[in-house]
């Protein structure tokens, strides 16, 4: 490859050019980011290794006219001082790896390696990457929320990244779905998506889970057992309910995030493991390390990307989304219609556990209500008589202290959107059955966000 070296330190631009320029690349080192600038806009460079703090120009504003210049360059910050911060940024900037000072030459040689193939076939790839994130579509992530949105953003900006994520969320957002995109749009996409639920008690049973084990370990282990890191191997291997790992599991896990290093039990010598981290979490972890119940180095190691996923009482108008998602995954090609004071019903309800909790509310409501092709607000869950009872359907249950303006809102959205999915999008049935004008209901729908590119 074609390489550009900014570091302002000459001891290593002449020793990290001359072990590059060994292993067959062409190498162009310059001492500041002004010069690597002008030398940015005489010439196209396959990758970019720069210190991140140098004079003139610093190595954050040269990563990014860089990717101005050549988008798909490979970038490889190095710096004496690293931050959790700074490594974010870099990464959000687009470079591939942080490396902190003092380093090995061979690191740097090694990173380039890893990058796999040709340059011809790396951009290939790329190219592959954006037209998935273009049209960004996984099953199983719905909902069109301002929040949900975010959350696709961040997504797409962080897949490509090594860096551990950790996913915040409560029981029942759909953490794993997260882990599991995550892995789908990664460059490890083609290798294992290991997941390991961390609430095992035993200590023991934990390790050998995730470590594995060789013959006479323990009484009984008559065998080697190979374990999760180690299945995981090349690909992604994601720690469900990290907050529930024992503390003794926490210093092998931050030796592993450390080294990249495992010891299957009864083992004497490490093993070498290349895998990207994801965990999740359903409390806030910072809690567990003033508690003393979670070691405030390893939360700083696998807190590197946060992505937080909302809860379904926050995420604004996803409700009918989710519930026609449900209905066409669990009733496909049946003509089933929801009941107005149903549909305000679930979109006032507070739902404690979140998507899981409603796809279960869907299912239970085309076991009970499907032969009859309505669905009622009592077909979805038994406790909704008590919570909204009879001739009151929009009152909402809990600690929901959103003005009265937002909940109309939220049901008229919601009832909108249902009376179209009945009519099989016949604007002039549906408004007939809504009893305002076509032209009412298309500004309706505008305000709603639900023209789908429609216009009048």
């Amino acid at each position: 490859m074609k390489i550009l070296l900014a570091d302002d330190e000459r001891g290593i631009r002449l020793t990290l050019a001359e072990d590059l320029e060994d292993a067959g690349h062409e190498v162009v080192a310059v001492e500041d980011g002004e010069l690597a600038i002008r030398e940015l806009k005489k010439q196209k460079f396959d990758c970019l290794i720069s210190d991140v703090v140098m004079p003139k120009v610093d190595g954050m504003s040269l990563l990014r006219f860089a990717r101005e210049q050549v988008p798909d360059i490979i970038a490889i910050m190095i710096t004496g001082n690293a931050t959790v911060e700074r490594a974010l940024e870099a990464m959000k900037l687009g470079a591939k790896d942080f490396v902190e000072k003092p380093f090995n030459n061979e690191k740097i040689v090694l990173l380039l390696n890893g990058y796999g193939e040709s340059q011809q076939t790396g951009r290939k790839y790329q190219k592959l990457v954006e037209e998935v994130k273009t049209d960004f579509k996984v099953s199983q992530m719905v909902g069109n929320s301002p929040q949900m949105k975010r959350l696709y953003e961040d997504i797409k900006t962080v897949a490509e990244s090594e860096f551990s994520v950790l996913i915040r969320g409560e029981n029942g957002t759909g953490k794993e779905v997260i882990a599991t995109t995550l892995h789908q749009l990664s460059p490890r996409q083609k290798g294992p998506l290991i997941k390991v639920a961390c609430h095992i008690s035993n200590v023991n049973l934990l390790e050998d889970e995730l470590f594995g084990h060789e013959p006479g370990a323990f009484t009984g282990a008559t065998s080697r057992r190979i374990g999760r890191f180690e299945q995981a191997m090349g690909g992604t291997i994601y720690l469900d309910d990290i907050d529930d790992m024992p503390v003794d599991t926490q210093a092998k896990l931050l030796r592993v995030l450390q080294e990249r290093e495992i010891e299957r039990l009864g083992g004497d010598h490490p093993i070498k493991v290349d895998i990207h981290v994801i965990a999740s979490t359903k409390v806030d972890l910072r809690d567990r390390v003033r508690e003393g119940k979670f070691r405030e180095d390893l939360y700083h190691r696998i807190n590197v990307i946060d992505l937080h996923v909302p809860p379904l009482r926050e995420r604004e108008g996803d409700i009918p989304v989710l519930v026609e998602h449900f209905l066409q995954r669990y009733a496909p090609g049946r003509a089933l219609t929801i009941a107005p004071e149903a549909m305000a019903a679930l979109v006032a309800y507070r739902w404690p556990g979140n998507v899981r909790e409603l796809q279960h509310a869907v299912q239970r409501a085309i076991a009970f209500g499907g032969a009859g092709g309505v669905l009622k607000k009592e077909h979805f869950l038994r406790d909704f008589k008590d919570a909204l009872p009879e001739g009151a359907a929009t009152i909402t249950p809990g600690d929901d202290r959103r003005p009265l303006k937002e909940v109309v809102a939220a049901a008229e959205k919601a009832h909108i959107l249902n009376v179209m999915r009945m009519t099989r999008g016949k604007v002039d049935e549906a408004a007939g059955i809504l009893g305002i004008s076509r032209k009412n209901l298309w500004e309706k729908r505008k305000q709603y966000g639900l023209l789908d590119g429609e216009t009048e």
